[in-house]
């Protein structure tokens, strides 16, 4: 009864011969480069330009940290940022948390409201 249902299956194995273990190894060696090029290295580069930011960064300039808080560098060791974030208060926070110069915030801000009058125009 069982040759019913098997019987190919003993005549395909006797004469099939094994493929290469190197080519099972093609589709995965694929999927790594595809990750690499689309999340490995774009983010390689975004740290790079992080690093140079705050190497870049100078007492005075005005800046944003990650959790929002926007504030003038009165101070600046290694690690830490003393920041002015009115006149007479300052906080210190992890150097690795400044998100930016907040320049880039204003900037944004404004080409958002030149697009906002020339729509209602």
């Amino acid at each position: 009864m069982l040759d019913l249902i098997f019987p190919s299956a003993y005549a395909q194995a006797a004469g099939a011969s094994q493929p290469n273990p190197l080519m099972s190894l093609v589709p995965f060696i694929f999927i790594f480069i595809i990750f690499y090029f689309l999340m490995i290295r774009p983010q390689q580069k975004r740290m790079k330009q992080e690093q140079e930011m705050l190497k870049a960064l100078s007492k005075g300039d005005e800046v944003f940290t990650k959790s929002g808080i926007l504030g003038t560098i009165y101070g600046m060791t290694d690690r830490i940022v003393t920041l002015e974030v009115s006149e007479g208060i300052r906080i210190k926070v992890l150097r690795s948390e400044i998100a930016g110069k907040s320049q880039k915030i204003f900037e944004a801000e404004a080409k958002e409201q030149s697009k906002k009058e020339e729509k209602k125009d």
